[in-house]
């Protein structure tokens, strides 16, 4: 990897970005896209640059085909991220699950009470108010944010500010009923129905999850399935 490629992979990295490197397995040219941006000594023609494209946004490495020959496509990505609001007893496993499955876990909770070391060891903590950590920590689309409180005040703002972002997955927990409620609230906001159904609500995949840890299984399910292929099974 080329000085000036492994810096903007650095700076990608730091920035919480994905980035493609696509190298010619014959000359070992290579062309790195970030976002919009492609930069290096390689050249692809408009077809290979789509099927690069296509690589990046799916996050898997393959191999490709151009006018030249052979294309190897290494797709980089930081670790994805989940913002949990609240220090629940749903958060609990929820966060050790995630951690398993090399996600980069951060519980919001501004209660001092409920977000402490010895609820959540090895967690990071931010007990500032929701909107505001986000605000701060800027989700992107390899973020998830789940909203477990069931109180308007921590959710809500959090849900605003997971929907003004790119994330990949939204997710509230709560009844039907208390979901409609959730949504009309945040339509008074300026949220559109298009917005509103990027919320998971009920939260989770319906497998009759009753115990925290049987929630929190269906919380990571739901979330696993959305990032690998974009949707999700009816929810109970």
């Amino acid at each position: 990897m080329k000085g000036r490629i492994l810096d903007r992979v650095a700076e990608a990295t730091r920035a919480h970005r994905s980035v493609a490197l696509a190298t010619d397995l014959i000359t070992g040219r290579q062309l790195l896209l970030d976002g919009d941006t492609a930069e290096g000594d390689l050249t692809l023609n408009d077809a290979a640059l789509a099927r690069l494209r296509e690589a990046w946004r799916s996050g898997r490495n393959r191999t490709i085909e151009s006018a030249g020959g052979r294309i190897f496509v290494e797709v980089l990505t930081p670790p994805m991220r989940c913002f949990v609001i609240g220090a629940v007893h749903i958060a609990q496993p929820l966060s050790q699950m995630l951690a398993m499955a090399d996600y980069a876990v951060t519980v919001i909770d501004p209660r001092g009470a409920f977000a402490t070391e010895a609820r959540f060891p090895g967690v990071d903590l931010v007990t500032e108010w929701p909107d505001e950590a986000l605000e701060r920590l800027q989700p992107d689309r390899g973020s998830a944010v789940v909203a477990l409180t069931h109180d308007p005040k921590l959710d809500d703002p959090a849900l605003a500010a997971a929907l003004r972002s790119d994330c990949f997955y939204v997710g509230a927990l709560g009844s039907r009923r208390n979901h409609a409620t959730r949504c009309a609230r945040l339509k008074e906001l300026g949220f559109t129905d298009d917005d509103l159904a990027r919320i998971h609500g009920p939260i989770g995949l319906a497998i009759g999850a009753v115990s925290p840890a049987e929630v929190a299984i269906s919380i990571a399910a739901e979330m696993t399935q959305i990032l690998r292929h974009g949707k999700a099974a009816e929810t109970a």
